[in-house]
């Protein structure tokens, strides 16, 4: 008898189904046809590639809980090494008003009006018409909410990305696991000229 009812909704369900991922199918946030924040995604796609293309030696440190290990390397896939700063992005939909512009000088800031809420915390860039100087980027785990009360979580991340094209990246990770403990990973990369 049950099984006659759902099957009897489900052209509904699918018709709800369809018009939820074509609504969140949504590439970015545009205000007037333009980005409203600045378009991290494609600056990390171009800038990958052209670390690619360049094949510089980096010299890279890799730390776990304060034991590092240090070597000269070639990066092969400079996308796979940038994706945390790439998905740092906030060009989309829903953020579309959930960050505070500070444009002073040559640094532009976006700060989380609603820190708690979001994961990109805040984004620093240090730019001239002509380039980028360094990017920073703070992001921790959203709190846990549900009916406006807060649920205690299992886990807590907190990253700081920096970022110097031709020069310099780091990544700086603090996760901390109920029952595991914490774990603090670092990684340097020094792009040689």
């Amino acid at each position: 008898m049950y099984w006659y009812r759902l099957r009897a909704a489900l052209p509904l369900i699918g018709a709800i189904m369809l018009a939820v991922f074509f609504s969140a199918c949504k590439p970015d946030a545009r205000d007037n046809g333009h980005l409203k924040y600045f378009d991290l995604k494609d600056y990390f796609i171009k800038d990958s590639a052209r670390l690619t293309k360049e094949n510089k030696i980096v010299f890279k440190t890799v730390t776990h809980n304060g034991v590092s290990e240090s070597k000269k390397v070639h990066i092969a896939n400079w996308g796979g090494e940038l994706n945390l700063f790439k998905d740092a992005d906030i060009n989309k939909p829903a953020w579309k008003d959930s960050y505070k512009i500070i444009d002073e000088d040559s640094i532009l800031v976006y700060r989380a009006k609603k820190p708690n809420s979001m994961k990109v915390r805040e984004i620093l860039i240090n730019k001239t018409k002509e380039k980028i100087k360094w990017i920073l980027i703070y992001n921790k785990t959203p709190e846990n909410t549900w009916l406006g009360l807060k649920i205690p979580s299992l886990y807590q991340t907190s990253e700081r990305l920096i970022y110097f094209p031709d020069s310099l990246y780091i990544i700086e990770r603090v996760q901390r696991v109920k029952l595991i403990g914490t774990n603090v990973y670092k990684i340097r990369g020094e792009i040689i000229k």
